[in-house]
């Protein structure tokens, strides 16, 4: 497997780069999170995953491991290929999918071109698991709403002393039962009750 390609950039688009590297010139598909990443720069160092399958044989490249990652899981998927994979990542960050995946949020991965409901629910059952087990930081709805309750839940329960990767859980869980809710103490005492 190709774990990286460092060289220079002979041709950059926003689906793809060429990167030349040892005499080579390697066509690398990417995603615009890493395009944007990138569209500034003459050489760099680009993560990379090797799709192999029957006569397909593509190079995918990413600015963080993060993505990367995603990029792997999303494709564990059944139904989900490298160019539904690619479209996502260029439609959503990686926190705003892991959000998704997390928050059990299937009309945000819809909202992604050639993704329909049952594509959607199948990416939430098979990946939610995996991303909560392969990380300890936890997707932040808190932050990513910005929303000031929530934050202010946030920071009340770390200084009880729970671990933040729990209480983002538990406010996770408790955003997508009581969206209504307008007091930072009702949320607070709703997460203490999944966390106990």
């Amino acid at each position: 497997m190709i774990h990286y390609i460092q060289g220079k950039i002979t041709y950059k688009s926003p689906t793809y780069l060429i990167v030349e590297a040892g005499g080579i010139g390697y066509k690398i598909n990417i995603s615009l999170n890493t395009y944007s990443s990138v569209q500034d720069k003459e050489e760099l160092r680009i993560l990379t995953y090797y799709y192999i399958k029957e006569d397909v044989h593509s190079l995918y490249g990413f600015a963080s491991e993060e993505e990367r990652t995603l990029f792997g899981l999303l494709l564990s998927v059944s139904g989900v290929g490298p160019s539904t994979t690619q479209t996502m990542l260029s439609t959503m960050n990686p926190e705003e999918i892991r959000a998704a995946i997390v928050g059990e949020n299937a009309s945000a991965i819809q909202k992604v071109k050639g993704i329909g409901a049952k594509t959607a629910q199948r990416i939430i059952i098979d990946l939610k698991d995996k991303i909560l087990k392969g990380t300890d930081s936890i997707p932040d709805l808190a932050a990513s709403g910005n929303n000031t309750i929530r934050e202010e839940a946030l920071s009340a329960l770390l200084a009880l002393g729970f671990s933040r990767a729990h209480v983002l859980r538990a406010l996770n869980q408790v955003m997508k039962k009581h969206p209504e809710i307008r007091q930072v103490e009702e949320m607070i005492k709703l997460a203490l009750r999944q966390l106990a």
